[in-house]
């Protein structure tokens, strides 16, 4: 099997399902039960070599959050986007960064801020929080810019030169990110690196860990789709379900396990970052490989939902003076991902993947 051969395996979700679709029920829960344990031994590897690391680098954990793990939590959606673009179907890679932004904001952090007390580190969040809501406003006001100037009847294309401009935008999005955290001045609240794992055995912990939950994720998806189809479940319902929660499976497994070792900073960093990722990693790498078609659903419904949920975190930054999110606010920002959903059913609108 050529390299060539190897990423379009890894790239095309169609060929991952139509491998799982030839396999017996059996197969099927078995890749299913070995994904999940993939997914939950991944995630504990990751939580303890993150807080370890914060300890030795004296870098906070919001902070590892918002760049090395949403760096490697959103890798999956990079790569499919990339792919789908370069493969012919671009269309897929707008609704995966958009998709997913709804999910982990409104989902995840939802989930997360009414199952654990949510520190709110407002030196960091008051910046990269900032980066969050701008990234996400700017894709939206460059796309209704081309939808003005594009023919009539014709649909507004992200060219390459806004992808390459998002992409140059990530860069100066972590270094600054490096530099505020050090200007805090704001470490994991525990210097002493001494009873801690050596920092070289930190780093294998994080970026193993993320390989597992990344494959675990990618061989999930499509088992459990099969499963499901296999008991009759329609298949429009396993598409804007499984499908579309599938690649943010590992925030949803970083979230889980950070609240369950006591360390929800680290969900806050991560999906903080992820949503700074999705727009200029994702939306990015992918408009740089091929022009992005913007179908107009996305004016009057995706872009107008990831905007209400975005700017609903960022109030909630601004008027948290306590230091803390409070359950209320995870109620609304699930409220409004779950009204999403049923909107899109009831509207039928096109789903997007998340």
């Amino acid at each position: 099997m050529t390299s060539s051969s190897i990423l379009h395996w890894l790239g095309d979700e169609r060929l991952l399902l139509s491998l799982m679709a030839g396999q017996p029920v059996w197969v099927l829960l078995l890749v299913a039960l070995i994904a999940i344990a993939m997914l939950s031994r991944g995630a504990d590897w990751m939580v303890d070599g993150v807080v370890d690391l914060a300890r030795h680098t004296g870098m906070s954990e919001v902070v590892i959050g918002a760049t090395v793990v949403s760096l490697g939590t959103t890798l999956p959606e990079a790569f499919v986007s990339v792919m789908a673009a370069y493969m012919g179907n671009p269309g897929l890679a707008l609704g995966n960064g958009v998709g997913s932004i709804i999910a982990d904001t409104g989902l995840i952090f939802g989930l997360t801020c009414i199952l654990a007390t949510v520190p709110a580190n407002r030196y960091i969040l008051d910046r990269t929080g900032w980066v969050q809501v701008g990234s996400a406003t700017l894709l939206v006001v460059i796309s209704v810019i081309l939808l003005a100037l594009a023919p009539a009847g014709s649909e507004p294309v992200l060219g390459r030169r806004v992808g390459v401009l998002f992409l140059l935008l990530l860069l100066a999005y972590l270094y600054l990110t490096y530099r505020w955290s050090r200007r805090s001045g704001e470490s994991s609240g525990n210097a002493d690196a001494t009873d801690s794992r050596g920092i070289w055995l930190c780093w294998l912990m994080v970026i193993g860990g993320l390989l597992l939950i990344v494959t675990g994720a990618r061989l999930l998806v499509p088992a459990a789709s099969q499963i499901a189809l296999r008991f009759g479940v329609p298949e429009d319902v396993v598409a804007a379900t499984l499908v579309a929660f599938g690649t943010s499976l590992p925030e949803l497994m970083t979230a889980i396990t950070a609240i369950r070792k006591g360390h929800p900073e680290i969900t806050v960093g991560n999906i903080v970052g992820a949503d700074v990722l999705n727009t200029l990693f994702v939306i990015g790498a992918a408009a740089a490989a091929a022009p992005l078609a913007i179908p107009g659903n996305f004016f009057h419904f995706h872009f107008p939902a990831m905007l209400l949920i975005l700017y609903s975190f960022r109030l909630f930054i601004f008027v948290n003076r306590e230091g803390r999110f409070h359950r209320w606010q995870g109620f609304w920002l699930l409220a409004v991902y779950v009204g999403y959903l049923l909107l899109q059913y009831a509207l039928n609108i096109g789903s997007v993947t998340g």
